[in-house]
């Protein structure tokens, strides 16, 4: 996919759960419970040892069990380890910074990129870098009162919130109601849930919920 067909796959099906765990066996169970609950787009993160090669695994699954789905790498600092999970099937690279040299690895194989900023200036530095979609984190720092505050402003800029997101139907309709394009949601969405089953059933009123506010 290129990144403008990744990009619109985001806003379609705009929760994106953020995950890591070490255990591949385990991660491709997180994954498949998501996409059984209508989750699209799945964001694995880069904060473990062996991450690249858990990363390796999930990426079986879009030519398997999950055909449909998006699969993207998250917590990425610098082009080597974007070049990697890019060369590995990530469809998108999401940062909790912005890095000029991310971006161009990613422009260069015409992969999505998400780059983390917090205040104006770092969301609009990002877009002037190229990015088509910005991840305003932490979110729990913010709030939704900030995101209305910068759509005075910036009314067309495509944001996604990490952070501060609660898998209830009360925080996502502040959030998408304050302006927010999508959101990504981490520990929370699999809190006390090891059993696939629980996520599914966690994942799926959710999706159902955000389609409802789309229409």
């Amino acid at each position: 996919m290129s990144s403008s067909e990744v990009l619109a796959q985001v806003l379609a099906a705009p929760l994106v759960p953020v995950f890591f765990h070490a255990d591949a066996a385990h991660a491709q169970d997180m994954v498949r419970a998501c996409y059984a609950g209508g989750v699209r787009v799945f964001e694995f993160t880069n904060r473990g040892a062996n991450a690249f090669e858990v990363f390796q695994e999930l990426a079986k699954l879009t030519a398997t069990d999950c055909p449909e789905l998006v699969l993207g790498i998250g917590t990425i600092y610098n082009a080597a380890d974007a070049e990697r999970f890019i060369g590995a099937g990530a469809a998108f690279v999401v940062q909790p910074i912005t890095t000029a040299d991310v971006a161009e690895a990613c422009q260069r194989h015409d992969v999505a990129w998400v780059p983390g900023a917090m205040t104006l200036n770092e969301i609009y530095a990002a877009t002037q870098l190229g990015a088509q979609l910005v991840k305003v984190f932490p979110g729990n720092v913010v709030g939704p009162d900030y995101i209305k505050a910068v759509r005075g402003p910036m009314p067309a800029t495509k944001l996604m919130v990490t952070g501060g997101v609660e898998p209830t139907e009360a925080s996502l309709a502040e959030w998408f109601g304050a302006g927010i394009n999508a959101v990504g949601i981490g520990s929370q969405l699999f809190k006390g849930a090891s059993d696939p089953a629980v996520v599914t059933a966690r994942v799926a009123p959710l999706m159902r919920f955000i389609s409802s506010l789309q229409k």
